[in-house]
């Protein structure tokens, strides 16, 4: 069994796109509009082909409520650097080491509040 994709509801499927493109280095790969006409899904892919859905529906804002999803976690080079070079909108947690998990990690909010885990393998 492989995972596919983790959808996320967003409020402007573009804006969240350029978001994960211009910050996290992803890229556009495929997008669709139900039939309806009401949502749009943009997808954005890593090197390793690992998507993202990106949802918006018309006249539907995403539930900021945190009990929707808990976070994605995306590999990065350098956590400290990454931490500080993304345009992010908002610190959930400032980088720190984490040895139980060999890792170093940060998190930030995407456009819509998503909360995004920055990893750095220790």
């Amino acid at each position: 069994m492989d995972i596919l994709h983790t959808c996320l509801n967003v409020a402007d499927a573009d804006r969240a796109a350029d978001w994960y493109v211009e910050q996290l280095g992803f890229e556009r790969s495929w997008e669709f509009t139900t039939d309806d006409g009401d949502t749009r899904n943009v997808y954005v892919a890593d090197d390793a082909g690992v998507e993202f859905q990106l949802s918006d529906t018309e006249g539907e804002t995403p539930s900021t409520d945190g009990d929707r999803y808990d976070h994605v976690a995306v590999a990065v080079d350098d956590v400290d650097d990454a931490f500080e070079r993304i345009d992010h909108h908002g610190v959930v947690k400032e980088p720190g080491d984490q040895p139980a998990a060999g890792a170093r990690t940060a998190f930030v909010k995407d456009p819509d509040g998503h909360a995004v885990e920055l990893i750095e393998a220790l």
